[in-house]
């Protein structure tokens, strides 16, 4: 058996960037589908009097949004070249 380590160095290590891009995409997701505004006079980590996500801005969510359809264009680009390949 010949194992080609170049090849298995570049898998390896475009593995490893998609993973740690798509762990940053969906955090910035979750994190622009969460924020709430800051009141003020309001102490550090308190809850916000709003419900849901009325406090979060139109842009942050759909930018959110935006985030996960990409990181769902992804698997699925993922699973293409799995069941294709």
């Amino acid at each position: 058996m010949n194992i080609d380590w170049a090849a298995l160095g570049q898998v390896f290590g475009v593995s490893l960037v998609v993973t740690v891009a798509m762990v940053g995409v969906f955090t910035l997701g979750i994190v622009g589908t969460s924020r709430t505004p800051q009141r003020e006079g309001q102490p550090e980590g308190a809850v916000a009097a709003t419900s849901g996500s009325a406090g979060t801005s139109a842009v942050a969510r759909t930018l959110g949004y935006a985030c996960y359809a990409v990181c769902a264009a992804v698997v699925a680009y993922g699973i293409n070249l799995i069941v294709n390949g």
